[in-house]
């Protein structure tokens, strides 16, 4: 919960491809205070639940201006069995797509963003083997 003096985070992941909530994805959270020049700062993480939703993100410190979302997307898919590979064979796509060693396109997924104190930042993933798209959401 955001106060005047902080912001807060929160996210949740729609796996697209097969049109129900991303589980058990790892994600991570990191804040820094300043420009582009500052320095990162690992907060903590959480993983989706059978929602897609992850409800115990850690607070932002104060003075946070810009956030950090890593999302583990490689292990999601190798473990749903719908990496680029299982879905060249659903949608009949060519054989020798340069889909990476792993069969994870994106084996990961970094959004950054800026915040300012008292507002809520709700950012939904949307996520498939060959893509994503963000969003502010509400």
């Amino acid at each position: 919960m955001s106060t005047h003096t902080t912001a807060s985070v929160s996210t949740h992941i729609l796996d697209t491809s097969i049109g129900r909530p991303a589980e058990g994805v790892a994600v991570s959270l990191s804040a820094r205070s300043g420009g582009a020049a500052a320095g990162w700062r690992a907060l903590g993480g959480s993983a989706t639940d059978a929602d897609g939703r992850c409800k115990d993100l850690p607070a932002l410190p104060e003075g946070t201006t810009h956030v950090r979302l890593d999302f583990a997307t490689e292990e999601y898919f190798l473990r749903r069995g719908t990496g680029p590979q299982q879905a060249d064979v659903q949608q009949d796509a060519p054989a020798n797509r340069d889909s990476g060693a792993t069969g994870a396109f994106f084996p990961e997924v970094a959004i950054t963003f800026a915040v300012v104190p008292g507002e809520h930042y709700h950012v939904p993933l949307l996520l498939n083997p060959f893509g994503y798209s963000v969003y502010r959401g509400s």
